[in-house]
């Protein structure tokens, strides 16, 4: 069952990168994919713009990835192949323990999960404040966590439109980082805001390499 559901990733990710993101929105570049690691848990947190941000990151990088989506989206045949495209549902606005445990139990088994620090698509301007989820799954697994600038998605489809427009889309991946890393100070408080903070920085930085400016997130 895991061989064939890795082919069907890997057939579905090849179709949409070359049929979508090549022929239709314009281009598809990876940017130090070298940062990204090939074995092991990780958490790729990209910042959030468009729709297109997560096939975007599948498209982008070999490694298959495990996705964190909202519950909204797992209805009808879209929720059932995004299922099979090993996403998985979880209730914004509270406390979705299922989902926490869920992601727990991936990053444990050595998968790549992707989420979206910010939580929901930014206006654009600046980074949106940082879930605090990412912290805790960091801290409670230990993995490593890549930062991604994805630059030309709000371009493409920004928020809010449903015409796309062409336009090559960049994906710039950072080096990894840990919770422990920075987790220097004397309070859990001040290590969350620390790594909220660092994780937030990267991801403003490597926009920025790209051309998108990005104001930072207020602290807590």
């Amino acid at each position: 069952m895991a061989a064939k559901r890795s082919l069907w990733y890997a057939f579905i990710r090849t179709v949409v990168r070359n049929l979508f993101f090549k022929l239709r929105a314009g281009g598809l570049r990876s940017v130090d994919e070298k940062n990204v690691p090939m074995e092991g848990g990780i958490i790729v947190a990209p910042n959030h713009l468009s729709h297109l941000d997560p096939p975007s990151v599948a498209c982008g990088m070999k490694r298959q990835l495990t996705f964190m989506a909202k519950e909204e989206l797992f209805r009808g045949f879209f929720g059932k192949l995004i299922r099979s495209l090993n996403a998985f549902p979880v209730r914004r606005g509270e406390t979705d323990t299922q989902s926490i445990r869920k992601s727990i139990e991936f990053l444990n088994d050595g998968r790549a999960l992707l989420i979206f620090p910010e939580g929901t698509r930014g206006e654009g301007k600046h980074l949106l404040p940082i879930n605090r989820g990412v912290a805790m799954l960091a801290k409670r697994t230990g993995v490593p966590v890549v930062p991604v600038g994805i630059v030309g998605s709000h371009i493409i489809l920004p928020k809010g439109q449903k015409k796309i427009k062409r336009h090559c889309l960049t994906l710039v991946y950072g080096e990894p980082f840990t919770y422990a890393s920075v987790a220097v100070h004397a309070s859990e408080k001040e290590n969350r805001e620390a790594f909220s903070q660092e994780l937030a920085r990267r991801i403003v930085a490597l926009c920025a390499s790209e051309g998108l400016t990005l104001g930072m997130p207020e602290a807590e």
